[in-house]
């Protein structure tokens, strides 16, 4: 037979569990809830987040690193012998002039390159410059001649979309890895912040209030068109 002391023990002991419990169940009510990422609320709440400028810049140049995805495709096409779908080269060839060219990076001249007129960053920048100006003298050829003539044509053409495509694989990883951050550094926070405003009204008046997103679904009727949309299809089959 147990001890009556220890029967009182014992019971004290089940008694300050059971209050420990109760009180961490209160606690854990009266936290406030947290919409998890699949509610509405979270959706519209992320929806509604600023892009800030470095943000806006690289989602810039994955319409960019697609684009580049597009012209390997046509040369590819164009090598094999094979016909591009009609108006698909200068679609592409529009975009990038439309939105990289005469919007993206005119936003790095306006407001990055400004910034480096001197210091270590002059010469990075100078650079950057140089090929954004080379970069449209390619694209001024490849819109003109996006449907080749004769042999010459379609030599130099797919030549010019080679050039571009080698520069522009160095040049948005160079910015993005070097410039950028510096230039994050480089602005307080409210003018950040300021800059991010000044972005989105630029966008906004040049392609409307869902400009980015309009040419993100362009560039995947493109993609669509060229047989490279479906991601899966990029996947090694190697284990």
């Amino acid at each position: 037979m147990k001890n009556p002391s220890n029967w009182h023990l014992e019971g004290n002991r089940k008694l300050l569990l059971l209050i420990v419990l109760i009180l961490s169940i209160a606690a854990l009510l009266s936290l406030p809830s947290v919409p998890s990422a699949e509610t509405p609320q979270d959706q519209t709440a992320y929806a509604a987040a600023k892009v800030l400028p470095v943000e806006d810049l690289l989602r810039e140049h994955g319409v960019l690193n697609r684009s580049l995805l597009i012209y390997e495709a046509a040369i590819a096409r164009l090598n094999s012998g094979g016909q591009l779908p009609q108006g698909t080269l200068e679609q592409a060839a529009d975009i990038v002039h439309t939105f990289v060219e005469n919007y993206h990076e005119k936003l790095e001249e306006d407001y990055v390159f400004s910034r480096y007129n001197s210091g270590p960053l002059k010469d990075l920048s100078d650079t950057l410059h140089r090929q954004h100006n080379a970069g449209r003298k390619l694209t001024t050829y490849i819109q003109a001649h996006a449907v080749p003539k004769d042999q010459a044509e379609h030599d130099k053409l797919v030549e010019y979309m080679r050039q571009f495509i080698r520069m522009y694989r160095v040049h948005a990883p160079r910015e993005a890895t070097v410039l950028f951050p510096a230039f994050h550094a480089s602005l307080t926070a409210a003018e950040y912040e300021k800059l991010g405003d000044t972005f989105e009204s630029k966008e906004h008046q040049q392609f409307g209030e869902h400009g980015f997103e309009n040419i993100v679904g362009r560039v995947e009727q493109l993609e669509k068109q060229l047989g490279i949309y479906d991601l899966s299809q990029f996947t090694p089959s190697a284990q």
